[in-house]
C-alpha cells in the first residue's frame, strides 16, 4: 500500500494513509485483502469490530474511542461498500450530507431551517429519503448558511 495515499470514503471524509502509523496502515491493508475474501458485509463487520478492538485495547484505548479513530471509519466504510454491492444500502446522497450539516452545525433542526428558509416538513420528508429539493431550492438555503453545490466524481464501490 503507498503510505502516502489517500483513503476517501463513500461520504467523502478523506484520511491521509501517511498520518497513521505503520501498523495501523498494515492494519488497513489486512482489512482490505479480508474485505475481499469476506462471504458478507455482516461476516467483515464481525471480523473488523473484533480485530480493532483487540488493536486498540492493547494500547490502552476504551472501545467508545475507538469509533472516532480513522482506522475505524476506514473500516466501516469498507463494510459500507459490501453492504451497497450487496443491495442492503443506498449510496449516500446530498440527504446524507444535509444531515451531516444540521447534526454538526445546528443545535435542532428547525434551527436548521430558520436559517436557510426550508420549512421543517419538508426537511423532513427530504432527510427521510421521501423527497427531493429542487436544485434551485437546495442551492439556495445552502448559500445562506454559507454552503454551495458541487459536482464531484462517484466513488466507486
Amino acid at each position: 500500500m503507498n503510505t502516502t495515499s489517500i483513503y476517501t470514503t463513500l461520504n467523502g471524509e478523506s484520511f491521509a494513509l501517511s498520518d497513521l502509523e505503520s501498523d495501523e496502515r498494515q492494519l488497513i491493508s489486512d482489512l482490505i485483502i479480508r474485505q475481499r475474501a469476506a462471504s458478507s458485509w455482516s461476516a467483515f463487520a464481525n471480523d473488523y469490530m473484533r480485530q480493532l478492538g483487540e488493536f486498540y485495547k492493547s494500547r490502552g484505548i476504551s472501545r467508545k474511542s475507538i469509533i472516532e479513530l480513522p482506522l475505524w471509519k476506514i473500516a466501516s466504510d469498507l463494510k459500507s461498500r459490501m453492504m451497497v454491492r450487496a443491495g442492503d444500502a443506498l449510496p449516500p446522497d446530498y440527504r446524507d450530507s444535509l444531515g451531516t450539516i444540521i447534526r454538526s452545525d445546528y443545535p435542532t433542526q428547525k434551527a436548521f431551517c430558520d436559517a436557510t428558509g426550508l420549512t421543517e416538513d419538508l426537511v423532513s420528508h427530504v432527510l427521510a429519503r421521501r423527497k427531493h429539493l429542487a436544485i434551485d431550492t437546495l442551492s439556495e438555503a445552502l448559500r445562506r448558511i454559507g454552503y454551495r453545490l458541487a459536482i464531484v466524481p462517484i466513488e466507486k464501490v
